[in-house]
């Protein structure tokens, strides 16, 4: 069995004490990790605080060389890693696979950024004066990532904070620690400093509230749960930090009557299903056209048929399974509540038996669904899609906009002007035009609106907003 310690300064500490288990096949033992205590976290902490000084001010081409390293370890490794992670979360391995090129791409990106970083000089107003206008490293970044993106989330949170010259300490969500375990590993061997990345796994209870109560974290960026969200946001404002709040989302996918029927049907599928529905940019919402309605049902209800729920690494596997007992719990019980509230499940919601156990859940599919049920208005984390049949665009684009989340939306539609007016209109930080509504490019922003975000955006050059901070300083000629 191998056994896993957490990083801190450089130094590998603490017991393995958690077996990782594999949901395609509970049989399968990953490793075991530590789970580490307050005082890991509060040792973690302190190296960061001690290693800011030097890495913020050390040489751009040094932090260039260590992110370039580090992404040309993940593509070297992208097998070993994506089957990792099919393994640990349970992606099928085209998907694991998929999102460790993405990290690399992350990786990659923020190399590049390293030395794109600029500032601004323009005269003051007072004669003889001048002003310059600069970006310097928020300090120590405290990362809390979950457990349905394990290598491209960390990633696209540990890249920038490197970039910019902070130093980290990363929590990784409780299920998943051999991703992050992983990263960390590369980077110290790609040349990272002492210090400068420290990893602490372990329970949220533990490890994640030692650093939302330490003064000496100057930031944290979160993805998680709302509930979550609003306690790293009440901490922060007691200690006066910078947060970013990445917390899920309930999002509409438009089908309009004049839509490609096939191009709907895809991207429904992909948008709500895939990755076993565990998005939080899901198309749980199908805001369905009354005139496309029956067809589109009976298309989607036909290709769900013929999608294959297996275990995440074998071959011909479209959908793996559910990452543990815990959310399919969530998702039966959310099942029930569908039915008890008049929904009709019109496919799916069935436990499913392969020759490996594990969490396998039927994808289901709900219809005569309105905008009111609990099923349309909580996240439900799952393969679970209810279809809210409309009159017409604007009660379409009504129905898409009442809800307390705002991450993504998508339309499917040959109309221009739906298509534009949809784009302009929607109160979602991402739309999607004949696209999934799950699905986005790591150099551009990454966020959304109402209760699914908080703070700047991630992601691209955007991520610069959070992980620096501004300084203006006055010069008399």
């Amino acid at each position: 069995m191998t056994m896993h310690q957490n990083f801190i300064n450089g130094e590998k500490v603490g017991d393995a004490a958690k077996a990782n288990i594999n949901p395609s096949d509970t049989n399968d033992v990953i490793g075991e990790y530590a789970s580490a205590t307050a005082d890991d976290a509060k040792a973690a902490i302190a190296a960061a605080k001690a290693a800011f000084p030097a890495w913020s001010r050390s040489g751009l081409l040094e932090r260039q060389a260590v992110l370039r390293k580090m992404a040309d370890e993940i593509m070297a490794n992208k097998d070993e890693l994506g089957r990792l992670l099919a393994r640990e979360e349970g992606k099928t391995l085209a998907e694991g696979i998929g999102e460790t090129i993405r990290a690399a791409q992350i990786f990659d990106f923020f190399a590049g950024e390293a030395v794109r970083l600029v500032g601004e000089s323009v005269p003051s107003i007072r004669p003889g004066i001048g002003v310059d206008m600069t970006r310097e490293p928020v300090g120590v970044v405290g990362i809390i990532t979950p457990w349905n993106f394990p290598i491209a989330i960390p990633a696209w949170k540990i890249a920038p904070a490197l970039c910019y010259g902070n130093t980290v300490v990363l929590k990784p969500a409780d299920l998943v620690p051999g991703c992050s375990w992983a990263i960390v590993d590369t980077l110290h061997r790609c040349g990272l400093p002492a210090g400068v990345l420290n990893l602490v796994m372990g329970k949220g209870s533990v490890v994640g509230q030692t650093i939302l109560d330490s003064p000496d974290v100057n930031a944290i960026t979160f993805t998680g749960s709302v509930e979550t969200g609003k306690r790293v946001a009440a901490a922060s404002i007691e200690h006066m930090r910078k947060f970013q709040l990445e917390m899920g989302g309930k999002n509409p996918l438009v089908v309009l009557d004049d839509a490609d029927l096939d191009i709907a049907v895809d991207c429904a599928a992909n948008g709500a299903f895939f990755s076993t529905g565990q998005r939080c940019t899901a198309s749980s919402r199908l805001v369905v056209g009354k005139g496309i309605h029956d067809r589109f049902v009976d298309a989607l209800t036909e290709k769900l048929k013929g999608l294959v729920v297996d275990n995440a690494l074998k071959e011909g596997t479209h959908i793996g399974p559910v990452v543990d007992e815990s959310q399919m719990k969530q998702d039966e019980d959310y099942l029930e509540i569908g039915r008890g509230e008049g929904a009709n499940l019109a496919f799916g919601g069935e436990r499913l038996n392969r020759e490996t156990p594990g969490f396998y859940l039927q994808p289901a599919l709900f219809t005569e669904c309105n905008n009111q049920m609990r099923i349309s208005r909580e996240e439900i984390f799952g393969p679970v899609a209810g279809v809210i049949r409309v009159k017409d665009y604007d009660e379409a684009l009504s129905v898409a906009n009442d809800t307390p989340f705002g991450l993504s939306a998508g339309i499917c539609t040959t109309s221009l002007k739906h298509a534009t007016h949809f784009k302009r209109n929607s109160e979602a930080g991402m739309v999607m035009v004949n696209l999934p509504t799950a699905g986005v490019d790591f150099h551009v922003p990454f966020g959304g609106r109402k209760g699914s975000s908080y703070g700047p955006r991630e992601q691209g050059r955007y991520a610069a907003e959070f992980f620096t901070t501004v300084k203006t300083a006055y010069t008399l000629a």
